[in-house]
């Protein structure tokens, strides 16, 4: 582990935080929301990352999750804090009090949300992020690839 700039030193290392990448019934993200929530809730999510979770700043993920599922965010949070449903049944409660795309329209969400970053308005974030923690443009190519690289779920190839 070594720090060049970041508030956290990379990776950042946070237990029980999984990828964007992983689905719940199909949908990315969703379940990173819920972690980045349970997180919160416990005092195990750092400072940093309180301001940007939910629908406070738009155009984040969880902002954008939340309005793909036309979903109140501090709804979900109340509903998540209760303890008393899995992922799954998370997900189910949110279709009910929002609504339920169909499969084409999850399909577009997690191609968007998959490729964010790449040759879009992000790239020039994903790069500024990279430059954080001392690596080259182009090291990664979407935003939930570099999560994964700085939280140490994305090992680099060592020609890299």
């Amino acid at each position: 582990m070594f720090s060049l700039g970041m508030a956290l030193p990379y990776p950042t290392i946070i237990p029980g935080l999984r990828s964007p990448s992983d689905q719940i019934h199909g949908l990315v993200h969703f379940g990173r929301m819920l972690d980045k929530i349970r997180l919160a809730a416990a005092g195990k999510l750092p400072e940093a990352w309180q301001a940007p979770r939910g629908s406070a700043a738009k155009g984040s993920f969880d902002a954008r999750c939340c309005e793909f599922l036309h979903l109140d965010y501090a709804a979900l949070e109340a509903e998540v804090l209760k303890a008393d449903k899995s992922d799954a049944e998370l997900l189910t409660w949110a279709y009910e009090r929002g609504r339920q795309p169909n499969e084409t329209e999850i399909e577009v969400w997690n191609a968007f949300m998959l490729k964010r970053g790449w040759r879009d308005a992000v790239t020039e974030r994903v790069n500024a992020r990279l430059a954080e923690i001392g690596l080259p443009p182009g090291t990664v190519l979407t935003m939930f690839e570099f999560i994964d690289l700085d939280e140490g779920r994305l090992k680099l190839d060592a020609a890299q």
